[in-house]
């Protein structure tokens, strides 16, 4: 939960504060598909009475404030580079869960989400490389 919020979080300030409009676009896609995804992971814990955190913990926020002053170029490589590391480490935490988790519900819902995560990663990692490509030039 608290790595979804962070996701819209910084979707949403990338939206607004990024230079490429690739960045722009994959920041919206974060947003768009982890607010999708927050509100199932939601309404899941609901039926399980798990009371979701509603605001980022002190490492997520310390992570988003980091962003707040960054601009131009230094602001996208440094939104993609979290965005790799981010994605890498949900991509492990929801593979263990949809294999060794004990509710079969969310079992299911993290196995669900592998795809989109994979997805999200793959398109960061190459536009990091599109990134680190441009700033060599």
């Amino acid at each position: 939960a608290d790595a979804g919020m962070l996701e819209v979080q910084l979707g949403t300030l990338a939206a607004t504060k990024a230079s490429s409009p690739q960045v722009k676009q994959y920041a919206q896609m974060m947003v768009d598909d982890h607010s999708k995804a927050n509100e199932e992971l939601k309404a899941l814990a609901q039926t399980k009475n798990i009371t979701l955190p509603t605001t980022l913990s002190n490492e997520s926020q310390r992570v988003y404030d980091n962003f707040k002053d960054k601009t131009g170029q230094d602001f996208d490589k440094e939104y993609i580079d979290q965005m790799v590391k981010d994605h890498r480490d949900v991509i492990d935490e929801f593979e263990d869960e949809s294999q060794e988790g004990n509710d079969p519900e969310l079992k299911s819902w993290a196995s669900s989400k592998l795809v989109a995560l994979q997805k999200h990663l793959q398109e960061a990692e190459s536009l990091q490389e599109t990134l680190k490509n441009n700033n060599n030039r």
